[in-house]
């Protein structure tokens, strides 16, 4: 990973604003993936909508693990360091408890920390790699887990409507 240069900070800035707004930042699009969580309580985040659909508690880790996962990605770093175990979806528990839903949404935001960090040190050159893996460049994939940000909050939402 090269050092960014200053012909490249604009667009590194641009995909971090696209990150952010999807995850924490103030946008105009409506509630983002940490605003969809923020409140709930661990018994709010493991309700179903049908035995066979997931719960917003195994919506929180599928979206750590694709952050963690780009993030592993673009570094080029080696698989089995995720610390739940098993990949892309995660059965919970009926009964999480309040602490394990606050480590849940603690993983999540140590994620997006961690790509987020990733993202500001990478070079313009960085963004057309095509990392291991992937069959999409360092650009591609990093606007597309914005978009899956967007997309798993407003599955939040629904499902605490649903709840309702």
């Amino acid at each position: 990973m090269k050092r960014q240069s200053r012909s490249s900070a604009p667009f590194i800035t641009l995909l971090l604003q696209l990150i952010d707004q999807a995850y924490n930042k103030k946008s105009w699009h409506g509630t983002n993936l940490r605003g969809s969580i923020r409140g709930l309580t661990a018994r709010q985040a493991t309700w179903r909508p049908a035995s066979s659909r997931h719960n917003i508690a195994e919506i929180v880790l599928h979206c750590a693990y694709w952050k963690y996962i780009v993030r592993r990605r673009i570094l080029g770093e080696k698989k089995g360091s995720f610390p739940v175990k098993g990949s892309n979806w995660f059965h919970c528990p009926a009964k999480l408890t309040e602490k394990e839903w606050r480590q849940d949404v603690e993983l999540l935001e140590s994620c997006h920390t961690a790509l987020r960090k990733t993202v500001a040190q990478l070079s313009l050159a960085d963004l057309s790699v095509v990392p291991a893996g992937s069959k999409f460049d360092n650009a591609f994939v990093l606007t597309g887990i914005a978009s899956h940000d967007l997309y798993h909050a407003g599955q939040i939402q629904l499902l605490k409507r649903l709840s309702k």
